[in-house]
């Protein structure tokens, strides 16, 4: 192989830096980014519930990073693998949780699995959804859908999640900084959960 071309590493940065950056820029802004802060703090600071994550991949792996995210800032969160819910892990949700659901095509087979388990398990447990295709069989479950605008991936083959997975970041950060505003969640609250590391000591200074 020949050595990589500095320049050209360079010039390709700067694509994926700004096609990813146009991404996040076209995510569409709805009404529903309120209705699920709303269905959070309901379920989970009202009625004592938790917000349980799930996905499957890369979109899993994103699922993890939220839920571990709202966990550290006031809000109990889990992951369920889908796979594993079929071999018992389902026994994790309890009635007043809330789920959210990761999925960029949104025909994701181990999620609407999921979904049929749940409807035979709690009735009325909502649904968050994070999906690139908001007519999917997915989204049609979801009391809270939001789209990620579908952007295409910055992968030279245009398969491998990368701008998706940043995308679904980006809009799992909007779920927490709110839900963080909505009830009231302090310097003093993340002290309290940050006990070791840099930030838990610049929390308490």
């Amino acid at each position: 192989m020949d050595p990589v071309d500095t320049n050209e590493v360079k010039r390709s940065m700067r694509e994926i830096l700004e096609a990813e950056s146009r991404a996040i820029k076209n995510i569409p802004v709805t009404d529903d980014y309120a209705k699920a802060v709303d269905i959070i703090v309901e379920r989970v600071h009202r009625q004592g519930g938790k917000l349980v994550a799930s996905g499957m991949g890369k979109a899993g792996q994103i699922a993890m990073n939220i839920a571990t995210t709202f966990a550290s800032t006031g809000t109990p969160a889990i992951t369920l693998h889908p796979s594993e819910a079929q071999h018992g892990d389902l026994g994790v949700l309890q009635p007043h949780d809330v789920l959210l659901l990761v999925s960029n095509s949104g025909k994701t087979r181990e999620i609407l699995e999921l979904i049929k388990l749940i409807e035979g398990f709690y009735t009325d447990i909502p649904i968050i959804v994070i999906t690139g295709n908001p007519a999917s069989p997915v989204a049609q479950a979801g009391d809270a859908v939001l789209a990620t605008g579908a952007s295409p991936e910055v992968c030279p083959l245009g398969l491998t999640p990368t701008t998706s997975t940043t995308i679904m970041t980006v809009i799992g950060d909007v779920l927490v900084v709110n839900t963080m505003r909505a009830i009231g969640f302090t310097r003093e609250d993340y002290a309290k959960r940050h006990h070791g590391g840099y930030l838990g000591t610049v929390a308490r200074s």
